[in-house]
């Protein structure tokens, strides 16, 4: 099978204007940017069919646009602050019917995990389905797959400024309106943050890295657990209650 004609395209929403810490999707983690270890472990999925960084127009984002160009990494951009028209830029560029959503601040992502819960929507056939709405997985392993035809639909609605911020809130909180799944872990890892929203993240995940130096791409989630286990004193120093906050906080004004 082709590529591109796979049903699957993976967005990687990412920009430089993090509120938190500014410019992590290029923080250096064993020589080389952030992001650039996220395509690769992406491109590590067995059922994708292709992955799209989707960044912004703006001046800040030049130097991400450059790199990720550099390297042939397809990047699309649109709105800084409109980033479901980010999303629709890119959708309408694309032949696939299903997407799946990842951000620029899960440099641990699991390919297997994507590829699992492909298996799982393809199964349920829902408009929308997500490994976080009750969370079991670490923060930071986040991955959300929804269809082109929901996607379409949801831009019907009059969405609010957190729907056009979060892209994704608009499905869930209009459950009535969408069919909604959520993958579960038969293991519950909630209390874990892998996720780099703030130096200390950062901070542990280039530890996570620095580990596994040379196997960058390849090591897996029973990996990192029975390292972290192993190492009892290796751990993010921000609890792990802090998961999502920018979009709890928006779901609070939503509601």
């Amino acid at each position: 099978m082709e590529l591109n004609s796979k049903k699957y395209l993976v967005i990687l929403q990412a920009r430089m204007s993090s509120s938190r810490l500014p410019g992590k999707v290029m923080a250096e983690i064993n020589k080389m940017p952030m992001i650039y270890w996220q395509v690769k472990r992406i491109q590590e999925s067995k059922l994708y069919g292709g992955v799209c960084v989707a960044i912004s127009e703006d001046a800040s984002d030049d130097v991400l646009f450059n790199f990720l160009v550099s390297h042939g990494i397809e990047v699309v951009r649109g709105p800084l602050e409109n980033v479901i028209e980010r999303f629709r830029i890119v959708i309408d560029g694309h032949t696939q019917e299903n997407f799946i959503r990842i951000t620029g601040d899960c440099p641990l992502v699991m390919p297997r995990l994507i590829d699992q819960m492909i298996e799982q929507f393809d199964e349920q056939k829902c408009d929308y389905m997500s490994n976080s709405m009750v969370p079991t997985f670490p923060d930071g392993l986040d991955v959300e797959i929804f269809t082109r035809q929901a996607f379409t639909r949801l831009l019907e609605f009059r969405l609010t400024s957190q729907e056009i911020e979060h892209v994704t809130l608009g499905f869930y909180g209009r459950q009535g309106k969408f069919s909604i799944s959520n993958f579960e872990s038969s293991l519950d890892g909630s209390n874990l943050r892998w996720t780099v929203d703030y130096l200390e993240d950062l901070t542990f995940v280039r530890t996570i890295y620095a580990h596994f130096l040379g196997r960058e791409i390849e090591f897996n989630l029973n990996d990192v657990l029975e390292f972290c286990a192993s190492h009892p004193e290796i751990r993010n120093e921000i609890e792990a209650n802090r998961r999502n906050e920018a979009l709890n906080k928006a779901i609070q004004e939503h509601n």
